[in-house]
Formats: structure tokens, C-alpha cells, sequence
């Protein structure tokens, strides 16, 4: 096989392998490798690769008897941790290379996918509808503020200029709620960092705003390399779950922050070698159900009081830095997971175009 012959399908999120016409596998991409634990395959048959009666071999079976395409959809398969299911496509190629090109999917990872783009979609609609709603409101709530103040100094009663400063102070907190809504439009601001310096910081921050019931652990890989990232953004995005934990758990509980590295991820359909993992993790008492769907979602809150920004800011630093959050929920067991490409990326022209829109 020729070195260069499948350099293109290296980035491909969707698992590759090329086989020849006596049946033995010649490549197998980063995604096939990691999607089955392939290690060595190169040289081997299918069937010694995956077994002589696995419903992978039988289509390759067929596809190579009859010199046709072959789809397969749900396919159950034994993948590294059990059952699994696939969309499996065999298409017979002509190439000095290999005769068959074996296309895989695994489901799950597709509805992961559709519900990212889904949830993206989402949030550029609620954050354009936000966006001129914020600037519809500043307007005249600065009008407001301005009347009340001028107000004031003509009233000759005391108490009646505790009324206006109650206006004066409403119409400030609404101001500063405003500039909270807009505060995702500036482009991130660049730098290499450490991720943990990033953690610590929001420890530090927490322990010291919570009482001694809370306990926030460390569960940290020191191997990491540095990030290149928006230090201020990250402590954002972290602070903002933390402290969403801490009051879901009325302060008494234990927060766990975790670092681990991944490979070969794919984030946004693009995939990346290396991404930084990190977990916050708490034993609270869980999200609640009805929330689940449209939780980063901006003015939804699950508490009395609260203002449902946080967590949509999150969202979107996260996405700004071509990471994805997500999120696993249980009584007992909350873990919102942050992907982060750890090789660093350079805004360029479409970038900056996608960051000013949101």
C-alpha cells in the first residue's frame, strides 16, 4: 500500500478500513482502531480480525461475492466494552491499493452529533433573539434610570426618594443582567495556560464563598500539556457549574474536579488527536428531568431567584473554543464533561465570522 494512499481519511470521525482482494485488512484510520481496539490488524484477514461469523465479516463476505455496495443499518456487534450498534457500509473501490472500503458509524456517536448540531442550532437562534432583545431593552431602561435620578432631586421628601432609588437600583441590576446576556460576543483572548491553574483558581474561589460542609476534590493527570485557550473564559465556564453544584446542594456535599487527556475525539465533526478532558462531578441531588433538554438554554433556571445565564455562558465559551460540553445526571451523581483540543487552534477569518455572529 502506498503511504500516502488514505492520508485524507486520517481526520474522519466516522471508522474507515480498507481491505484487499484477498480479504486482509490494509488500513484501518484512527477511528476504526479506537472504535474496536484494533491493534496490529494490517495483514490480517477479516475473519481472523473480527471473527468468522460476525455480521461485519458476513457483509464483507457478501459485498466481495457479489462485487456490490452494501448498507446495513442497527447492526449489533461485540465491540471493546459489549454490544453495540452500528451502520455499516461496503463499497467495492478500484485502487492499486485495496478493493473494498468498509465505512462504520457508531449509532450512538451519530445522535450525539445530530443533537450537538441541534443544540447549536438552538442556541444561535435564542442568542440572536437575546442579542436584539438586550439592545431593544438598554435603551430605554437607561431613559428610566435617568428620569428616576432627576426625579429624585426634585422630590423635597425623604421617603419619597427611597421610591426612586429603588427604580434607580432595579434599573442598574436589570443593566448589569443585560451586559451579562451580551458579555459572550467578545472573541476569546488567546494564551497557553494550564488547565490546572485554571481548576485551582475556581477551587480557591469556592471554598472561599461556601461553608465548611462543602469539600471540592482533586482528581488531576499533572502530565497534561499546556492549552492554548481564554484563561478568564475557562474560569468562567467551570466557576459557573461549580457554583451551580454548590447551590443545588445547599453548600453540604462533595465536588469533584477532574483533568484526563483524550484521543482521537471528535468535536464539532472535526476531529482532533488530542483533547483535554475535564469532569465536575457532585453528589447532589441530580437535574431534574424536565430541565434536561434545555438546560444551556439562557433564562432557564432550575432554583427561585436564579437567572439562567450561567450555564448558557458556559455553552457558549465552551463552543467558542471548538470544545463540547455535556452532561450525565442521577440522583446522587451529576458529571458535566468539558472536550477541549489540546493542540491549540488559531482564529482565522471563519472563525472570527462564526464568534461575532454568536
Amino acid at each position: 500500500m502506498s503511504p500516502r494512499a488514505f492520508a485524507g481519511l486520517e481526520y474522519l470521525d466516522a471508522a474507515v478500513i480498507a481491505v484487499g482482494s484477498d480479504s486482509c485488512i490494509v488500513y484501518t484510520n484512527p477511528a476504526a482502531k479506537s472504535l474496536f481496539a484494533l491493534r496490529d490488524c494490517e495483514g490480517m484477514t477479516m475473519s481472523a480480525c473480527f471473527g468468522p461469523a460476525s455480521p461485519i465479516t458476513q457483509a464483507f463476505l457478501t459485498a466481495q461475492k457479489e462485487c456490490l455496495s452494501i448498507t446495513e443499518h442497527e447492526l449489533a456487534v461485540e465491540g471493546p466494552g459489549g454490544e453495540m450498534y452500528i451502520t455499516l457500509t461496503v463499497t467495492p473501490i478500484e485502487s492499486p491499493d485495496a478493493a473494498f472500503v468498509l465505512e462504520i458509524r457508531h449509532i450512538d456517536q451519530q445522535r450525539r452529533i445530530a443533537n450537538e448540531e441541534r443544540v447549536q442550532a438552538q442556541q444561535q437562534a435564542n442568542r440572536e433573539l437575546i442579542r436584539n432583545l438586550a439592545h431593544e431593552i438598554k435603551n430605554p431602561l437607561g431613559g428610566i434610570q435617568g428620569a428616576a435620578q432627576l426625579l429624585a432631586h426634585e422630590l423635597p421628601e425623604p421617603r419619597l426618594k427611597e421610591y426612586t432609588q429603588v427604580i434607580v437600583e432595579e434599573s442598574q441590576r436589570l443593566q448589569g443582567l443585560l451586559d451579562r446576556l451580551l458579555t459572550p460576543h467578545r472573541l476569546p483572548k488567546l494564551s497557553e495556560l494550564n488547565i490546572h491553574e485554571v481548576l485551582e483558581r475556581v477551587r480557591s474561589l469556592v471554598q472561599a464563598e461556601t461553608p465548611n460542609g462543602l469539600a471540592v476534590k482533586r482528581d488531576y493527570d499533572t502530565s497534561l500539556p499546556p492549552l492554548i485557550a481564554d484563561r478568564e473564559q475557562l474560569i468562567q465556564v467551570v466557576l459557573n457549574i461549580v457554583r451551580n453544584a454548590v447551590q443545588a446542594m445547599s453548600g453540604v456535599g462533595v465536588i469533584t474536579l477532574r483533568s484526563r487527556i483524550a484521543r482521537q475525539v471528535t468535536l464539532n465533526r472535526r476531529r482532533f488527536p488530542l483533547a483535554v478532558r475535564i469532569e465536575i462531578v457532585d453528589n447532589g441531588p441530580g437535574i431534574p428531568e424536565s430541565l434536561r433538554d434545555t438546560l444551556f438554554y439562557p433564562l432557564v433556571s432550575g432554583r427561585p431567584g436564579g437567572t439562567g445565564i450561567g450555564l448558557h455562558l458556559a455553552h457558549t465559551f465552551v463552543v467558542q473554543h471548538h470544545g463540547t460540553i455535556e452532561f450525565e445526571s442521577r440522583p446522587g451523581h451529576t458529571c458535566f464533561t468539558i472536550l477541549l483540543p489540546l493542540n491549540g487552534w488559531q482564529v482565522d477569518k471563519n472563525d472570527k465570522s462564526n464568534m461575532e455572529q454568536t
